[in-house]
């Protein structure tokens, strides 16, 4: 499976790896792209291949309008990832990506009886708790740009950089509809493991509300809370990474 080879744009490779016994999809934040996780193959279990997602609107998918909407980014995924469903995955997700993945499971489950080996969930609360934050995707562009700054997931620079902004701003406010306009339904707990990270310095998604994906599982439930705000998987990579080579790993050793 490689970039130039694949039937649609969705899902990016960027080490194929045909011995690989297992494929962990990779569902980026808001803003983000299948390029956050280019260097994981070198990083996590020679079993694994590593298989990004990417959104439309970035990467190679840059001319195209980005999606707001959680259902339909669900329902057209679905379809573009059936064809590389033939091995045991697993799906990791953050922020955005985690709520985008959670559901991606279920519709999968639900539509199709296909069921991901594990869920690991990366800095986004459980989708049954409302949040209290007031929306920000339709913001003046100086107000929502401060939120970006806030969140401290954009590098200053770009931030700065008004040309590159205008660029990015489309993208971001999208993303951040497609969360600030999902509207949680109550449902069977998935059969697969959850793992939940999350930091420590976090303020935008607490302990609390991360341990509260426990009841989105009927399997076994893991949270670990690591060092850094939103972004501790990049500022506390190699913790992070060291972690979740260890749950690959075992998971493919029970394949």
């Amino acid at each position: 499976m490689t970039t130039t080879s694949l039937p649609n744009s969705w899902i990016t490779c960027y080490k194929p790896n045909s011995k690989a016994c297992l494929r962990l999809f990779c569902f980026p934040h808001a803003g983000g792209g299948a390029l956050s996780f280019r260097s994981w193959s070198n990083d996590l279990p020679p079993t694994v291949e590593v298989c990004p997602i990417e959104l439309p609107g970035r990467g190679i998918r840059f001319m195209e309008t980005p999606l707001t909407q959680l259902d339909l980014l669900v329902r057209s995924l679905a379809e573009a990832i059936l064809p590389y469903l033939d091995k045991p995955f697993v799906f990791f997700g953050h922020s955005m990506g985690a709520l985008l993945s959670f559901e991606l499971a279920r519709w999968l489950f639900k539509a199709y009886n296909i069921t991901t080996l594990h869920l690991f969930i990366s800095a986004c609360h459980a989708p049954q708790i409302p949040t209290a934050k007031p929306p920000i995707h339709s913001l003046p562009e100086v107000e929502f740009i401060e939120e970006m700054r806030r969140l401290n997931g954009t590098p200053k620079a770009v931030l700065e950089d008004r040309e590159m902004m205008q660029i990015l701003l489309p993208i971001l406010r999208a993303d951040f509809a497609v969360v600030e306009t999902y509207a949680y339904t109550t449902d069977l707990p998935l059969k697969c493991p959850i793992t939940a990270f999350g930091g420590l310095s976090d303020r935008v998604v607490s302990c609390d509300r991360l341990e509260a994906w426990r009841e989105q599982t009927c399997a076994s439930f893991t949270l670990h809370m690591l060092p850094g705000d939103h972004f501790f998987w990049q500022s506390s990579e190699q913790i992070f990474l060291r972690i979740f080579s260890r749950k690959l790993y075992q998971i493919t050793t029970h394949i």
